[in-house]
């Protein structure tokens, strides 16, 4: 039995068997009265915690709840001291959360008092304005995700919903999030753990991802199967297909799904053992080798009856993404798309050497992997999807300025549905009913409620990134380079990306003016 269920249980416990009988007897003696004057309070507010659909948490643990927020009213202050006081000035994950949840719940978004942290701190990034600015757009300019062999391309946002599969989110989660992507208009990543019926309920646009588990498209030895990935990949809901090579989080690692998340339904999708740990592969057992990868971009997109297809993965040795990229310009099957998975990713559940100390950032593997499609002469055919800590409309110009495309988000969208970063997603008992699959922790989360909130927050989102760019004096996303961010390397120095970061140039790599360095690992990669 579940702590929210007990919790909710006493509560009701309370409300029948004391509260009641001591209102007959305040009726009867007169000393009783001074219980009833304390207990009473105390039930009403209960019952409207059960009863409201806005905080989950008070959902699942009625008037005790109340001491969080309490608690959290002191924030503010704390937030604003350490903010001020961070010797990288970086704001921690709490401000970034206080952002997103004021655009899902509509609340106000300006800020008293001016900036809020010193701007002369080394490796403060801003955004240089025009003198000119223009009118921002009404309408949010579309991203065609699809190459010359798509038959199916998409239409995308500049900001979308990353993996996260059902089993690391519980039912109500995956509902609210995917009923958000459609009222906001973007799509919504299954993650590897296959497609489930609570994906295709609403009807958002779905990003399919098959990882090396093969979840939802594998046979009973647990291999790919061609004929259950054409029939699923046939629903409409489908838009996108993403091969999962690795994730920033625990690259070379594989999926982990604890044993408590396994219940009988995940089970059943998935098709693996009910109530044991799932262990996705560290690597796909389809294909070895960069030629087998695009084969199996070419299978999948002809299956799928020519969706876009594309690959996801976070940047290790630079020769073995150049190998990959050999293999393009040799067998002319590209991917439709590349996702870039930063290290600061975020997972459920992650060995810890694996989420502190392995795998390259989200600028380094960006720009990586932009710089080596350029070099190829490939980068105006593949569009690059970056993904990492991508909360707010600066972070996705930042990331567009790197290279990007556009971007995808997981920990903003789970602010945005109501996490409070209780670090419990591993263990099953999220307080608030996001990262669990016990349903009596799902109940605290309304899917009505926070799909909207997930939708506010993206266009709300969408709408500062608009804004900037206009203030930047853009009349399209696409205009947006490395000049447009500045960042302070000392306290007496600031740089634009175009000079800090190198940029090759078209087909340099393959007519050997780039960089010896590139042509070293060029010259070692093997496809």
């Amino acid at each position: 039995m579940s702590k929210p269920f007990v919790a909710r249980r006493l509560f009701w416990v309370l409300v029948g068997f004391l509260l009641l009988p001591l209102l007959l007897l305040a009726t009867l003696f007169e000393g009783a009265r001074w219980m009833l004057v304390f207990l009473l309070p105390i039930a009403l507010v209960g019952i409207y915690d059960v009863v409201q659909k806005k905080r989950s948490l008070l959902r699942n643990y009625p008037v005790v709840g109340h001491f969080r927020y309490w608690l959290e009213s002191f924030r503010p202050e704390i937030q604003q001291y350490f903010v001020e006081t961070n010797w990288q000035g970086r704001p921690y994950n709490r401000e970034l959360r206080s952002i997103v949840y004021q655009r899902a719940k509509g609340e106000l978004q300006t800020h008293p008092f001016g900036t809020q942290r010193d701007v002369y701190w080394v490796g403060h990034e801003w955004m240089n304005h025009s003198l000119a600015p223009l009118t921002p757009l009404k309408v949010e300019p579309r991203v065609r995700i699809g190459g010359d062999e798509c038959k199916q391309p998409y239409e995308a946002s500049h900001l979308n919903i990353s993996a996260m599969s059902y089993g690391s989110l519980g039912v109500n989660a995956i509902r609210a999030l995917n009923l958000g992507a459609k009222l906001g208009g973007f799509y919504h990543n299954t993650g590897e753990g296959g497609l489930s019926p609570y994906h295709l309920e609403d009807g958002g646009d779905l990003c399919w991802q098959i990882g090396t588990g093969y979840f939802g498209c594998r046979d009973e030895q647990g291999r790919f199967s061609a004929e259950r990935f054409r029939d699923t990949s046939q629903n409409p809901s489908v838009k996108m297909i993403e091969i999962k090579l690795s994730q920033g989080a625990k690259p070379a690692h594989g999926g982990i799904l604890p044993g408590k998340k396994v219940s009988h339904e995940i089970a059943t999708i998935r098709g693996v053992p009910e109530g044991r740990d799932v262990i996705s592969p560290p690597a796909h057992s389809t294909f070895s080798s960069p030629a087998g990868l695009l084969d199996f971009v070419a299978d999948l997109r002809e299956l799928s009856g020519g969706k876009p297809v594309g690959f996801k993965l976070c940047m290790g040795y630079r020769s073995q993404f150049l190998a990959i990229c050999k293999a393009m310009t040799a067998t002319e099957v590209l991917p439709d798309f590349i996702v870039i998975d930063g290290a600061e990713g975020g997972t459920g559940a992650a060995p810890l050497e694996f989420a502190n100390s392995v795998g390259t950032p989200l600028r380094e593997g960006l720009l990586t992997v932009h710089n080596a499609l350029v070099g190829c002469g490939l980068r105006d055919k593949i569009r690059l999807i970056a993904s990492g800590k991508v909360v707010t409309g600066f972070h996705i110009l930042r990331a567009m300025a790197l290279g990007a495309d556009l971007c995808n988000g997981a920990r903003s969208m789970m602010f945005a549905l109501g996490c409070i970063q209780a670090r419990r997603c591993n263990n099953n008992d999220c307080p608030v009913g996001v990262a669990t699959t016990d349903p009596s922790l799902g109940y605290g989360l309304n899917v009505q409620d926070k799909a909207r909130r997930v939708a506010r927050y993206h266009h709300d989102t969408i709408e500062a990134f608009l804004d900037l760019v206009a203030s930047a004096g853009l009349d399209h996303p696409a205009r947006i380079r490395p000049s447009h961010i500045c960042r302070r390397t000392a306290h007496n120095e600031t740089s634009t990306f175009e000079d800090l970061y190198p940029y090759l140039s078209e087909g340099s790599l393959l007519n050997g003016s780039a960089p010896s360095d590139w042509l070293r690992d060029f010259e070692v990669a093997h496809w």
